[in-house]
């Protein structure tokens, strides 16, 4: 009798962790908050991650325990595991209104944070003493 709704608790409390953040961010769909518009995108978001989650967090986990294993049998080669990890762990959990306005791409398999466009900041510029 115990066991359903200690499962139901668990289960709950791992999907806030994900929603949470996604609620907290600041977009330009705040513009739509609390129109009838807004109301429908959030709905919509809110389906869509119902029917996403499952899917995503199957697949992370999987590739959790490959890339573990793959660690294991590699000679514990932290670049073989991590090419697992990195596509399977990364990417969108929490489908947003801005993902269905197509303004973020949703990203099943994830992208490590230096493949992501991001340029490196400039270093200083020595200028030669006088």
């Amino acid at each position: 009798m115990r066991l359903p709704i200690v499962i139901l608790i668990v289960i709950i409390a791992y999907s806030s962790m994900f929603v949470a953040p996604a609620w907290s961010q600041s977009t330009s769909a705040d513009a739509q908050q609390g129109t009838a518009s807004g109301a429908g995108m959030g709905a919509a978001a809110g389906a869509a991650t119902i029917l996403y989650f499952p899917f995503k967090a199957a697949f992370a986990i999987g590739g959790g325990i490959v890339g573990g294993l793959a660690y294991v049998f590699s000679g514990f080669s932290e670049s073989t595991a991590k090419n697992i990890w990195v596509p399977s762990v990364y990417g969108t959990y929490v489908i947003t209104p801005e993902h269905l306005s197509g303004d973020r791409p949703v990203r099943f398999l994830g992208v490590a944070a230096e493949n992501e466009g991001m340029a490196p900041a400039p270093g200083p510029i020595n200028e030669p003493a006088q």
